[in-house]
């Protein structure tokens, strides 16, 4: 396994990081729809009340080779919980322990924020990232549908 250093991300972090976002959603045949930028990741992720925090797996050479973006939010029926939005290791370091690493650094730290539970969403045909959370025994859920609105549904809603 390479030397990684797991770390909070920091604002210079960022267009690294959202290289990283952009590369799982070319993965994800999406990517033609990041619209975030690093600019606005440093506004959002580091200002006054930060929407997100992130845990970076950094190489000694290859700088910033994977990613945990995170924020805690609240259940009803759970109380407090860490949602982890996007797990990401660049192809070049897949399947050599850099997302455990991270995963671990994320279990750890919702733990001392007294989160109740972690979650979190996987395409249902990305069958290696399927096959590491079964391997960490997580529950796979399927009878829960990810539902969204759009900005332009935002705008129109009253419309």
């Amino acid at each position: 396994m390479p030397a990684i250093n797991i770390r909070k991300a920091t604002p210079t972090d960022m267009p690294a990081v959202h290289q990283l976002i952009y590369e799982l959603a070319v993965y994800e045949k999406e990517g033609d729809q990041v619209e975030n930028t690093p600019e606005q990741m440093v506004k959002d992720g580091f200002g006054e009340r930060p929407l997100f925090e992130i845990f970076v797996a950094e190489h000694a050479e290859d700088g910033i080779v994977g990613i945990a973006m995170f924020y805690f939010c609240y259940s009803s029926w759970k109380g407090k919980l860490c949602y982890l939005d996007d797990l990401v290791v660049t192809e070049r370091y897949r399947r050599s322990g850099v997302g455990k690493q991270l995963f671990d650094a994320l279990v750890a730290y919702a733990l001392a924020g007294d989160a109740h539970q972690l979650r979190w969403h996987v395409m249902d045909w990305n069958e290696p990232a399927i096959r590491f959370y079964e391997k960490i025994e997580a529950g796979l859920d399927p009878t829960w549908i990810t539902c969204r609105l759009s900005r332009g549904q935002l705008e129109g809603w009253n419309e």
